[in-house]
């Protein structure tokens, strides 16, 4: 039995459709990430999950229950808000125990359950202090230790670490995703941040329109987009407009592109003889290859620490490709190759 079970999910505002007939499952213990732009419909999903909203049509289950209708304090659900959502004039101790006592939980067992999270989320020292008194990682790990005692069978997480300076939200993360395993939770994370979904989940359903565009693992997202917008939108591949002008064998095309022609090697043919097609920055080869060789003048350079990303304008389009120390030695122009490999067929042309 999977953890949670969405299918044929609908919301409308009036006129506006926010969520689109969605369906997907997330089993128990899973790490899944609900990954799009704003308004794409991600944190209206959750909120539908979790019960603070009701949908127009559709089904949810939790743990094999259908729980339309069923308030959030009745769905075993817990919620970390980007937010933190703490109670200022209440210690840690006491945020952390809200919610059992709200559900009149014996003293005895709040105490054990407290000591337990407060031990495996390092708030020990902390549990005297008032929420002002903490720092920004301190605040986040009240709210999710605030969420954890009270053994959930689903976490749900709505952007919890955007408020968060860059490096501390790197550690942060880390410790969610430890922390969900040790539970065995299921989780659902919403964010627009790909970095962050691309190192934490199990699963990520990219989101535009209210719909889900693509479906996997972290790692096949980003290898075989299906579409333009999904590889621009994890790791923001380079997209190019392609006319297929012949084969070559069973698994090489030629095309015709705005960047010249270049042959590509995939097991699936490309869907239509006009076709978008892409490549990673860092899949470019620094210098001439026997195929698919390319000058292009800088455009401009962005240097990034251990490599640095130089652009070029293609038909009006920035193209990107990322280099490593050979990038200081180039000056105005660059020459690179791609191997057919790492060009990947996307959707026709319309």
């Amino acid at each position: 039995m999977d953890a949670v079970s969405v299918r044929n999910l609908t919301m409308k505002f009036d006129e506006f459709t926010a969520v689109r007939d969605v369906s997907f499952d997330v089993a128990r213990g899973e790490f899944v990430t609900l990954l799009g732009p704003s308004g794409c419909g991600k944190t209206t999903l959750l909120n539908l999950i979790s019960g603070f909203l009701q949908p127009t049509s559709g089904t949810i289950e939790i743990e094999g229950k259908n729980v339309i209708g069923v308030p959030p304090e009745q769905r075993n659900t817990a919620m970390c808000f980007q937010s933190y959502a703490l109670f200022p004039h209440l210690t840690v101790a006491d945020n952390l125990q809200f919610g059992l006592k709200q559900k009149k939980l014996p003293h005895a067992e709040r105490k054990a359950r407290l000591s337990d999270v407060a031990s495996k989320i390092g708030l020990g020292p902390q549990l005297a202090k008032l929420p002002n008194q903490l720092s920004g990682g301190q605040q986040q790990r009240v709210a999710l230790g605030r969420a954890l005692v009270m053994r959930p069978n689903v976490i749900l997480f709505d952007e919890p670490l955007s408020n968060l300076d860059a490096k501390l939200r790197e550690s942060v993360r880390l410790e969610i995703r430890a922390i969900q395993r040790e539970y065995k939770l299921a989780a659902i994370y919403v964010t627009h941040d790909q970095g962050e979904a691309l190192a934490m989940s199990d699963r990520i359903l990219i989101m535009k329109d209210g719909r889900i565009q693509q479906s996997g693992r972290p790692d096949r997202i980003y290898k075989a987009p299906e579409s333009s917008f999904v590889a621009d939108f994890i790791g923001g591949a380079n997209i190019l407009d392609a006319t297929v002008i012949g084969q070559v064998g069973e698994k090489n095309w030629r095309l015709d592109t705005k960047m010249g022609e270049l042959t590509a090697q995939s097991d699936t043919p490309p869907v239509a003889k006009e076709l978008k097609i892409c490549w990673r920055a860092e899949k470019a080869q620094f210098g001439s290859g026997d195929l698919n060789t390319v000058t292009a003048d800088i455009a401009h350079r962005s240097f990034q620490g251990n490599y640095t990303d130089l652009f070029f304008t293609v038909d009006g389009a920035l193209q990107r490709v990322q280099l490593g120390e050979e990038a200081g030695e180039l000056s105005a122009s660059i020459t690179f190759h791609i191997r057919p490999e790492d060009i990947i067929f996307l959707e026709a042309i319309k």
